[in-house]
């Protein structure tokens, strides 16, 4: 099996954030960071190169592939602030219409800029997705 390259490390978050060169996406990024680590409870960690993520969890699929992962996280790419929404989005259809400006992928919430949602609306879907993830695979980190 491949090993994974989006592993937790122990670089520090504030360092990383504070080198992403667009200072709009910067002061974003620290705006999601104190929203995600409010809403988890969990300390952030760097994963892999450029995901920021908060707890995590043991998923094992049918198909016998495991791993660990984060429970929630995001990422300043350079097109657009990426959070990670493990659940997925099916279940969140009344919150996704209250979010505000967004496109969203399988589990990636893509913003443009913070103003452009809803936030009140995002610490829903966040805490949301955190409680479904944790209620359904094993959560690893306290």
């Amino acid at each position: 099996m491949a090993k994974l390259k989006t592993t937790p490390n122990n670089q520090d978050v504030t360092t990383f954030l504070n080198g992403v060169a667009n200072a709009k996406r910067r002061e974003d990024s620290f705006a999601v960071l104190a929203l995600m680590q409010e809403v988890t409870g969990y300390e952030p960690r760097l994963w892999g190169d450029s995901i920021v993520g908060f707890g995590s969890y043991h998923y094992k699929y049918a198909s016998g592939h495991e791993g660990d992962s984060f429970l929630a996280g995001f990422s300043p790419r350079k097109q657009s602030l990426t959070l990670y929404i493990m659940a997925g989005f099916d279940q969140y259809d009344a919150l996704m219409v209250k979010l505000g400006k967004h496109t969203t992928g399988k589990s990636c919430l893509y913003i443009k800029k913070l103003e452009d949602i809803n936030q009140d609306v995002l610490r829903e879907l966040v805490k949301a997705s955190v409680e479904h993830v944790a209620e359904t695979n094993s959560p690893t980190q306290e």
